[in-house]
């Protein structure tokens, strides 16, 4: 069984966020999503509208995904790899480069973001459209 796994906060679902976990079960069978938690999305600045467990409980329903776990810090992602047994990561193509140093565990793939789209898009929209 080949096993893929991406990262992500996954706020206010869209199209874009539906096509990267499409494309990035593509490359294997099983598709793990780590999903930022509430705290670490503190740690980077972040508030997401929905709370870690909705986005999870969300992101669980996507026929692409079959396991959901929680994103703590920058560091968790080799652990994660050689925990879970991972042979592909993937990531949208706004971090090229940023996390080559997984190549010796697995391999890295960037695909391109959905042009248009994006959850501070959204939000940016909603904040203007409300004030």
């Amino acid at each position: 069984m080949k096993k893929v796994i991406t990262y992500g906060t996954f706020d206010l679902l869209h199209h874009g966020h539906v096509l990267l976990l499409q494309k990035a079960k593509s490359f294997g069978d099983h598709l793990t999503v780590a999903l930022s938690s509430d705290e670490f999305n503190a740690i980077k600045g972040k508030t997401a509208f929905f709370t870690f467990e909705e986005r999870k409980l969300i992101v669980e329903a996507i026929k692409y995904v079959d396991l959901v776990i929680p994103e703590h810090n920058w560091e968790q992602k080799t652990e994660d790899v050689l925990r879970l047994g991972i042979d592909t990561f993937v990531i949208g193509d706004d971090w090229t480069g940023k996390f080559d140093f997984l190549k010796p565990h697995c391999e890295v793939i960037y695909l391109s973001r959905t042009d248009g789209i994006s959850s501070s898009q959204i939000k940016n929209y909603y904040r203007e459209t409300i004030n």
